[in-house]
């Protein structure tokens, strides 16, 4: 019988700390103690990435909120207030993390500030609002929004820590998934294809690679390993050259000039959602709906990778 899993079930695999969701064994690292100082360098880290992977222009520093939220309020045409309710968004995130930072200076004097004070009542407000435009924020690739990540400052303001890792386990495994669909499709286009004989290798190593990174938190030793893999592998997919012989139609050569743009695109997909380490199903869904396409416009027109004129050498 094949044994059941337990999501949150620990393991050391391959000499590392791993713990198991929804199919995935990522590695896990132990969370650090709940105490103020630990929680704002969280919230930090977590604020800088944030605003690494979403949209440019929206990182408004907290003292200009006021400003910010005048100009989206005033503004009525919907493409600038989406863009002016990010900005707001940034503003209200900055001004929260500017509070939190004063509590903790002020607790290492030695004054205690509970979480009822009126700075604390004010930081969540600001993160909860934050969270609510958070909607109106884009990755910076355009492609959707990402407000499951733009929601992790808050989540980590709110929740215990130990529960805040938890929780960013099972968004890695959700990550992980959606990278495993993409090569896994991009395989299943092109593993037959002789113009793309090589290529799968090239995939599945850059899906795993991708995996690792999504995994392995900056501070890791490990890094260095892992990040220079994941760019290597990803290089050598879009280096990808496919093959084509002088006897092809053109069609067929238009053909795998398509499949190998297709192909960049879902290698670009991959490298965003190990980024942000959160999945992107509008995204991904429509990569997927493009790859059906690509399959089903060579079933209208009869395109037949095996009876290629390479595949006949």
């Amino acid at each position: 019988m094949v044994e059941e899993i337990k999501n949150g079930t620990r393991r050391t695999l391959n000499g590392s700390l791993c713990v198991y969701f929804d199919g995935y064994w990522i590695r896990c690292y132990i969370p650090p103690k709940d105490t103020l100082a630990e929680r704002k360098r969280l919230i930090d880290n977590l604020t800088r990435r944030t605003f690494h992977h979403t949209e440019p222009g929206i990182n408004t520093p907290g003292d200009r909120l006021e400003l910010a939220r005048a100009a989206h309020d005033r503004e009525t045409e919907p493409k600038r207030k989406r863009i002016k309710a990010a900005m707001l968004a940034g503003a209200l995130f900055n001004r929260a993390t500017d509070i939190f930072t004063s509590v903790v200076d002020l607790a290492e004097r030695g004054v205690t500030v509970s979480q009822d004070n009126e700075l604390m009542r004010e930081c969540g407000a600001c993160f909860q609002e934050a969270l609510a435009l958070g909607k109106q924020v884009k990755h910076y690739s355009g492609q959707e929004g990402i407000d499951e990540l733009w929601g992790e400052p808050f989540k980590a303001f709110t929740l215990p820590v130990e529960k805040f890792y938890e929780s960013r386990y099972i968004k890695i495994a959700q990550s992980m998934r959606d990278i495993d669909r993409v090569a896994d499709r991009l395989v299943d286009l092109f593993d037959n294809d002789p113009s793309f004989s090589g290529l799968t290798a090239l995939i599945r190593t850059y899906a795993g690679a991708a995996k690792s990174e999504c995994e392995t938190m900056k501070s890791d030793v490990d890094i260095f390993d892992i990040w220079a893999n994941f760019t290597a592998s990803g290089e050598a997919v879009v280096e990808f050259q496919p093959r084509t012989v002088e006897s092809m139609s053109k069609r067929r050569i238009r053909r795998i000039m398509e499949g190998r743009t297709l192909v960049r695109e879902g290698k670009e997909l991959i490298a965003y959602v190990a980024g942000a380490r959160v999945p992107m199903p509008k995204s991904t869904q429509a990569f997927l709906d493009r790859c059906e396409a690509y399959q089903q416009a060579a079933v209208r027109i009869g395109d037949d990778p095996a009876t290629s004129s390479l595949a006949a050498r």
